[in-house]
C-alpha cells in the first residue's frame, strides 16, 4: 500500500520509488529498503546504497526506480533531527540500524535535546516565521532577539540552510495538509505563500523530486484512511 502522511515536523511515505530528477530537501531524510539495499544518487552520480542511508538537508539527489522504500522526511529544527545531525557528516550516510525505524519514533517534534541543535532564538524566529504567514525574517530575527546577520549566520550553522528555504519547505507542508482536506492545488498554492500553481509546481518539484498531481492521490487516500497527519 502506497501512502505518504505529513505529521507536525516530519512526513512518511512508504511506496514505490519512480527515476526521479535531481532534488534537495529543507529537512533530514531517511531512506530504508524494505529488502535488500536501497540506492540513492548524489548529483555527481555516485550511487550510495544500505540498508539505510540518511540524507542531510540541502543535498542534491535522486532515487532511481525500486519496487517499495521507506522514507522519513525529519524537520531540522525537531528532536529526532538532533541525533541525525550528530552521526551524519556532509555527505549521504548509512545507517543500518535504522532500516527498523517506525514513525512513533521521527513523531515526536519536540525540542532537540543535543548540544548541536538549534538554539533557542533561532527556534524562537522558525516559530514566529511558521505563525506569521508571510512574516519578513528581519521581523523574525527582531521577535527572537537577533540582528538579520546574526539570524542567517545561526541557521547557516544549526540548520545548513537559509530560513528562506526552510519556510519554502513549512509552506509545502501547510499546503500539503490543504490538499488533503479537499482545497484544489490552486487554493492551496495561494493560501500558503506561492505566488501561483506554477510556482507551487516548481518548488515541490525541487524539494521533493513531485509534482502536485503525483502528491495529491497519495494524500487524499492517507486522508480518507484516516492516518493523515497521525
Amino acid at each position: 500500500m502506497t501512502r505518504l502522511v505529513i505529521g507536525d515536523g516530519y512526513a512518511a511515505y512508504e511506496g514505490p520509488s519512480t527515476d526521479n530528477s535531481l532534488h534537495r530537501h529543507a529537512a533530514f531524510q531517511v531512506t530504508a529498503a524494505v529488502e535488500g539495499e536501497v540506492v540513492v544518487l548524489d548529483e555527481h552520480g555516485t550511487a550510495h546504497r544500505g540498508a539505510a542511508l540518511i540524507i542531510p538537508p540541502m543535498m542534491r539527489h535522486r532515487m532511481p526506480g525500486a519496487p517499495v522504500v521507506r522514507i522519513w522526511f525529519v524537520e531540522p529544527q525537531c528532536s529526532f533531527a538532533s541525533g541525525l545531525r550528530e552521526r551524519c557528516g556532509a555527505g549521504i550516510t548509512p545507517a543500518a540500524d535504522l532500516r527498523g525505524l517506525r514513525e512513533e519514533d521521527v513523531r515526536p517534534a519536540g525540542p532537540p535535546q543535543s548540544s548541536g541543535a538549534p538554539s533557542p532564538r533561532l527556534r524562537a524566529a522558525m516559530e514566529a516565521l511558521a505563525a506569521g504567514g508571510n512574516l519578513p525574517i528581519s521581523r523574525a530575527a527582531e521577535a527572537a532577539g537577533l540582528s538579520p546577520q546574526r539570524l542567517r549566520a545561526l541557521a547557516r550553522l544549526h540548520l545548513g540552510m537559509p530560513l528562506a528555504r526552510w519556510r519554502i519547505w513549512r509552506r509545502l507542508t501547510h499546503a500539503a495538509h490543504a490538499l488533503a482536506e479537499g482545497r484544489s492545488i490552486a487554493e492551496a498554492a495561494l493560501d500558503d505563500g506561492f505566488a501561483d500553481q506554477a510556482h507551487f509546481h516548481r518548488q515541490l518539484r525541487d524539494m521533493l523530486g513531485l509534482t502536485p498531481g503525483t502528491v495529491l492521490p497519495l494524500l487524499r487516500a492517507s486522508a480518507a484512511s484516516g492516518v493523515e497527519d497521525a
